[in-house]
């Protein structure tokens, strides 16, 4: 058997959760939804279930290796990685696989987001050794599905094709990926009962994913080769990175390989999932009074004529709603995020706007 690695991504700013979510402090650093912890360290628990700890690495930025420190002390700080610049998915990616090869030549990893809900951890687990049986099992680069619940517009969808079976239980084929399709579109989705969400979770051998970057991405991995080349003179892997990570082409990991490659499978997952990609989340997760009014944070909320609106609070204030509707209220100590409910999927164009202290 292959040694097991984990990829955690987590660093992205997690705008959608302004102004709480900051690019030093951002979404995963948080704790929003219970549990024990932030976001971060929920993730890195669960996945050292099925991945030994010290072979969990996280993907980060500069800006965040501090934070990471603070707040997941649990994580060991030799597996913490900083991308010198971002450069989206795929070089994160791409990164991580150069150094878990340099760890362990006939290693297969997944990756991981850091910032989603999962409660079913049992589940969680028995579907990430499947992928991770599927990926050994041939040159194969496995995703995992969720069967959705809803016509949602703010995924990506995976349509199933072929069906197989092995020991651990049936996948598919993957015959297609979808960007954020319209609500018609999605319905449609929905009916067919052939498609999934797209959830960002992977399982690969190292060599699979560094061979269809080759195919597909070039000259990100002719980089990488230089990359590896250097260390194998000597240089860290953060003094290699820093002469050549800028001139990598910014693009996810779905454009770049998967939505290309012939050889994905997609995996149904057996655990509930939440992206919680935004402040709409707290009502999926909290509970809300006899008028639809969720508060949460240190605060507390005081409403009349009011109905379906969210209110979070870090720092212990009051609030008062009077005849409002379909709110999101937001404060931190410096800022105040007052929204629409159907906005709260697109504000973040503004939050890329503010000044830098702000973001």
């Amino acid at each position: 058997m292959e040694e097991r690695f984990a990829v955690i991504m987590a660093g992205g700013a997690g705008e959608r959760f302004w102004p709480l979510s900051r690019m030093s402090r951002p979404k995963h650093l948080w704790n929003v939804f219970g549990g024990r912890g932030c976001l971060l360290s929920q993730t890195f628990r669960r996945i050292s279930k099925i991945v030994p700890p010290g072979n969990i690495l996280v993907i980060t930025n500069g800006e965040q290796t501090r934070g990471i420190a603070k707040y997941a002390p649990e994580i060991p700080r030799r597996n913490v990685i900083a991308e010198p610049c971002g450069r989206d998915t795929s070089a994160a990616i791409l990164l991580a696989a150069t150094a878990i090869k340099c760890r362990n030549e006939n290693a297969s990893f997944a990756v991981f987001p850091s910032d989603h809900i999962v409660k079913n951890s049992g589940g969680f687990s028995k579907t990430m050794r499947a992928a991770f049986e599927i990926a050994e099992g041939g040159d194969r680069l496995v995703t995992v599905g969720i069967s959705p619940s809803f016509p949602a517009t703010g995924y990506g969808y995976i349509k199933r094709g072929k069906k197989a079976e092995n020991k651990s239980g049936v996948y598919y084929k993957a015959a297609g990926f979808f960007e954020k399709p319209g609500i018609a579109r999605a319905k449609a989705f929905v009916k067919s009962g052939s498609f999934y969400w797209n959830a960002g979770i992977f399982a690969w051998k190292t060599e699979s994913i560094l061979k269809a970057a080759k195919k597909y991405i070039p000259d990100s991995h002719k980089i990488f080769e230089k990359i590896r080349s250097e260390m194998k003179k000597g240089a860290s892997l953060d003094d290699a990175c820093s002469a050549h990570y800028g001139d990598l082409k910014k693009i996810s990991i779905d454009f770049a390989v998967m939505e290309k490659a012939e050889n994905v499978y997609v995996v149904p997952a057996s655990f509930d999932w939440d992206d919680a990609g935004s402040w709409n989340a707290l009502e999926r997760h909290l509970k809300a009074d006899e008028n639809g009014i969720v508060c949460a944070g240190r605060g507390k909320t005081f409403s009349k004529n009011s109905a379906n609106c969210t209110v979070f609070d870090a720092g212990g204030r009051s609030t008062a709603i009077v005849g409002a509707r379909d709110l999101i209220v937001v404060h931190t100590k410096d800022a105040t995020l007052i929204c629409k409910k159907d906005c709260a999927e697109s504000f973040k164009d503004l939050v890329g706007k503010l000044p830098k202290k702000l973001r």
